[in-house]
């Protein structure tokens, strides 16, 4: 059986920052990985000197976020046309009933997507988070009437306790509070850098986070998330180093 994921974030290179060595961990081991990402990023930085004019960053940064997405293996982008820094306004109804029509279309087992709130406080983050509940929730019960028959999504995985650009100030990941999965994706940090420099327009906070720490090769080679719901792991911090093809699902995927 393959395993498929679902990753839902806010903006263009959230899925990068939070995630990139897994995405190309799990593609190489025959996952199927679907993204939604909610809004075009058209509130933020365009670059010192500038990338593109404020009228052209919302195309680019779609332009970034398709590199990225290919660079990390990813199958499907769904690229939403909500409102940067106002996602939290956005419908209930309407994007409930969009996000959980994706999860009930492509039928998850895992879904990865910010923590209640939202790793960094950014309200965006927060809003998909609350949404994304939302439609797990929704996609599960059939009393919301769709074509497509429900989906229980079988584990939920949030962004970790700490911004993953600040791993590196403990020495002891394991053993900290809200650290779930402990994942190495070392063997593919040159592709994760390159997802991160995909992101032209970002490139600002992408040297503050990561390339301008002085211990980048460690940041770049760890990843974690922390599990909202789903069975119960083995331990805590499960750890992984590699992923066997065709492993099962309902194991979060991951194997030693």
């Amino acid at each position: 059986m393959s395993a498929r994921i679902l990753f839902s974030f806010a903006h263009p290179d959230d899925e990068t920052f939070t995630g990139a060595g897994v995405a190309c961990m799990c593609a190489e081991a025959g996952a199927e990985l679907t993204l939604v990402t909610a809004t075009r990023g058209q509130a933020g930085k365009r670059g010192d000197p500038p990338v593109c004019t404020p009228d052209e960053l919302p195309a680019t940064r779609e332009r970034e976020l398709r590199a990225a997405v290919e660079i990390l293996g990813i199958h499907r982008l769904y690229l939403l046309d909500y409102e940067d820094t106002k996602l939290s306004q956005a419908e209930p109804d309407r994007i409930r009933a969009e996000l959980a029509g994706f999860i009930r279309r492509h039928r998850p087992h895992v879904v990865v997507t910010f923590d209640p709130n939202g790793l960094t406080g950014h309200p965006d983050h927060v809003a998909i988070s609350r949404f994304t509940s939302d439609a797990i929730q929704a996609a599960a019960d059939a009393r919301w009437e769709t074509e497509v028959p429900p989906h229980r999504v079988t584990r939920v995985l949030w962004t970790p306790s700490i911004p993953p650009w600040e791993f590196a100030r403990d020495p002891d990941l394991a053993r900290r509070p809200g650290i779930d999965v402990l994942i190495d994706v070392g063997p593919w940090r040159d592709r994760k850098i390159a997802a991160l420099r995909a992101h032209r327009t970002q490139h600002l906070a992408v040297d503050r986070c990561w390339f301008d720490k002085p211990d980048v090769d460690r940041l770049l080679s760890v990843e974690a998330y922390r599990q909202a719901w789903g069975p119960p792991l083995p331990e805590t911090p499960i750890r992984i180093k590699k992923i066997k093809k065709g492993s099962d699902p309902f194991l979060l995927i991951f194997s030693e």
